[in-house]
Parts: structure tokens; C-alpha cells; sequence
């Protein structure tokens, strides 16, 4: 396909998706029923494959080691691609890209993610341990310094933590830890605890890397993804207590707005567009407590999407919470996020409820087994002390010679 596309989202949404399938089918188990096909013979491991390898292109001639936000499948990265990325688009990378090289034996599409993920590292501020939210691949300098749980960052910390979980580095553990620290201590407002003491609701503000003070009054709703990662910590108590606020959100106005200012009490972005975070830590939260209050919220979830979302063909993105207007659109990840969580939360003996210490989530709610076999490196041994270059792996060009216009000539 000759035509630029963003190489985070084909990761996660794509590769992420030929591996879980292939996972699942080549599980000998087989706990969700017989998923093999006939004759398959690893045909979405090569798909993943190959697509992986038309990624690489992304990581290559970059000064920082962080990857171009743009890729052409086909030639590679465009000449005259911008070189700004969010420090999610090039930190959450690890899960997918790690796992394709533990199927593969190939150490080279981890070490790219897993470059790029230490890099991003070194440039945290030096004073507050922050990172901001855009940054310049070229220079390395921060275009945005926004600092905060939600759009922009939100599955970084994430992969630091589920990256652990799978492939056991504890570097990635050490990284987590150390935001997690930061993240606590110029983040949260509010009493110093959930349910006991006196002041306003504890929440997770935008705040300035550098100075570590509040830089915006909103919140979005990708924050709200925030609190499962909570839940994976450990840190219940504080998960329940960051659900709790955007769930009064969403029954104040029937759907979560995409930002909401919590000093004037308002939306700032008005639209809906049928994220899955709120419905996702609901789930996960049910499944650490068990406690039936969150199949009363996943029912109020339901309900409401059937009331103001529903169309003839689908599910479409609230245009305004307000007046609950909709657009002609439905995202993605409603069917591979939001309907996944809400069908989990209330299929109490899904095998993945049952076994849910077996099992990892993606970003994109693809599921990947949590298993021994992918926290030992099959190449350590494969290619002892020498490690294959990207380029003599990949065969694709790492840069076109022409710009959008021809690229948009060929397809």
C-alpha cells in the first residue's frame, strides 16, 4: 500500500491484532473453543512478519533513535514527513514489537521499540523526571511540554508496566516505578486520600515537565485509561478513586466528553467518540474486586450507548454531549475495545475472566498470554554476542525520494 500512514497505530492496531490471532489459533489448549483453521501454517505470524519488517523503515536515520511518526508500507519514510511525535506514539511500541521478536527469534524488532523507549527516557526533564508530550525526532527537543495521564502519554506508562509483565525486563519495571513516583507527586490534587479527610476529589492535572505546576484546567477522557493501569500496579484503592470521578462525569452528562474542565465543571471538547478507557478500567476493576457496583456501571454504560449512539448501521461518535447530536463516524476501537470490555464484564466464566493472571491486554485490547517461553531471549543463544543490523534484515527503503502528491499518484 503506497501511502502514509501513522506507524504507532499500524502497530498497535495491525501487528497487534496478526499476533493475537496467531497466539490464540497456535494455543494448544485451544480454551476458547477450536480456533485453528484448516492447514494453517503460521500465516498470520508471516503477515506480522512482513509487516514488522515494512515498519522498521520508521526507526532507521533518526539522530535520537526515536521513530518517524510516519511510514509508507511500501517505500518507507516520506522526505517530507513532519518530525514531531507523541511520546505515546513512539513509547508504545514494546508489547507488539517485543512479542513479534520472541515468535521470531529475531532480537530486531524489540531492540528498535526498545531503543526508542530509552531514549524518550532520556530526555525527562532533569529537575521534575517528567516527560512532556510532543517531541522533535530530529533534535530531541520538546515541542509540547505538557505533562499527564491522558492523550499523548497515557500508554506510555502503560507498556513501561504491561512490557514487564510479559518480557520481565526490569529495566521497564524501574522506568514505571520511577514515573509512577513523579506521576504522584506533581500530578495528583485533591485530599491525600480517597474516601477520609477533608478538600476536594482527588485527581491527575495536566501539569508543566519543567516546573511541575498545573498548565491546563481539563481533563480528557483517555485519562480515565490511567486507573487500570492502577489496578495492574496494585494501587486499588487509588484505581476506585480515579474511576469514581469520570464515571460522575459520564452520568452528569449520559457519555464522557472528550475534555472537561474541572474548575468551571463543563465540557471543553464536547464530542463522544465511543471510547473504550472508562468501559476498560470498569472491567478491570470488577475483575480485581469483584465488587457488583461495577456491573451496575457497565449496565449504565450499555444503556446509555444504546440510547444515544445507537443508529440503523452501527454506533456513531457523539458530535455534543449536550444536545447528543452524532456524526457520521465510528471508531475502531469501539468493536475492539468497548464492546470487548463490556462483553468480558458481564461473561463472568470467559476463560479470560477465569484465568485472568494468564492473560494481557494490549492498548487496543488485543490479548497476549502472560507465559514463561517470553521472558527468555531465543536469540541469545541463536546469535550469541552479534546482533543483525535493521538494514540487513529489512529490504524495504528507508526514505522516499518523492513527495505525498507522486505517493498519492501510485495507489
Amino acid at each position: 500500500m503506497s501511502k502514509k500512514t501513522g506507524s504507532s497505530a499500524i502497530e498497535i492496531r495491525v501487528l497487534g491484532g496478526l499476533l493475537s490471532a496467531h497466539l490464540i489459533i497456535t494455543d494448544p489448549a485451544q480454551p476458547f473453543g477450536n480456533m485453528t483453521p484448516p492447514n494453517y501454517d503460521d500465516d498470520l505470524l508471516h503477515l506480522a512478519h512482513d509487516l514488522g519488517s515494512r515498519l522498521l523503515p520508521a526507526f532507521e536515520n533518526t539522530a535520537t533513535r526515536l521513530p518517524h511518526p510516519r511510514v509508507n508500507l511500501l517505500l518507507g519514510v516520506p522526505v517530507d514527513t513532519h518530525n514531531s511525535t507523541c511520546t505515546a506514539g513512539a513509547g508504545s511500541l514494546l508489547v507488539e514489537m517485543g512479542m513479534l521478536s520472541h515468535l521470531l527469534g529475531d532480537p530486531v524488532y524489540e531492540g528498535a521499540a526498545r531503543r526508542a523507549i530509552k531514549a524518550l527516557w532520556s530526555y525527562r526533564d532533569a529537575s521534575t523526571g517528567l516527560l512532556g508530550n510532543v517531541i522533535d525526532i530530529t533534535t530531541g527537543q520538546w515541542t509540547n511540554k505538557l505533562s499527564g495521564v491522558g492523550a499523548g502519554l497515557d500508554s506510555f506508562y502503560e507498556y513501561l508496566l504491561k512490557s514487564y509483565i510479559l518480557f520481565g525486563d526490569d529495566g521497564d519495571l524501574k522506568m514505571f516505578n520511577a514515573a509512577y513516583r513523579k506521576i504522584k507527586r506533581f500530578m495528583r490534587k485533591g485530599r491525600s486520600h480517597c474516601n477520609m479527610g477533608v478538600g476536594d476529589h482527588p485527581l491527575y492535572v495536566n501539569v508543566n515537565m519543567h516546573s511541575g505546576r498545573p498548565a491546563t484546567t481539563w481533563i480528557d477522557s483517555l485519562s480515565a485509561a490511567f486507573a487500570g493501569t492502577m489496578v495492574l500496579h496494585g494501587d486499588i484503592e487509588e484505581a476506585i478513586c480515579a474511576h469514581a470521578l469520570y464515571y460522575s462525569i459520564w452520568k452528569r452528562y449520559g457519555v464522557l466528553p472528550e475534555r472537561y474542565n474541572w474548575r468551571l465543571k463543563a465540557p471543553d471538547l464536547r464530542f463522544y467518540p465511543l471510547r473504550p478507557e472508562l468501559v476498560e478500567t470498569t472491567y478491570l476493576l470488577y475483575q480485581a474486586t469483584k465488587n457488583p457496583f461495577y456491573l451496575h456501571v457497565g449496565r449504565d454504560i450499555l444503556l446509555n450507548l444504546n440510547k444515544y449512539a445507537k443508529t440503523t448501521c452501527g454506533y456513531a461518535t457523539v458530535h455534543d454531549v449536550s444536545d447528543k447530536t452524532l456524526e457520521d463516524r465510528m471508531e475502531s476501537f469501539f468493536l475492539s475495545e468497548t464492546c470487548k470490555y463490556l462483553y468480558l464484564l458481564f461473561d463472568r466464566d470467559n476463560h479470560l475472566n477465569t484465568h485472568s493472571h494468564k492473560f494481557i491486554f494490549t492498548t487496543e485490547g488485543h490479548v497476549f498470554p502472560v507465559q514463561r517461553r517470553f521472558r527468555s531471549k531465543r536469540w541469545s543463544q541463536q546469535w550469541g554476542s552479534k546482533r543483525p543490523r535493521v538494514d540487513s534484515v529489512v529490504q524495504t527503503p528507508t526514505v522516499l525520494n518523492h513527495s505525498d502528491s507522486s505517493v498519492s499518484s501510485r495507489t
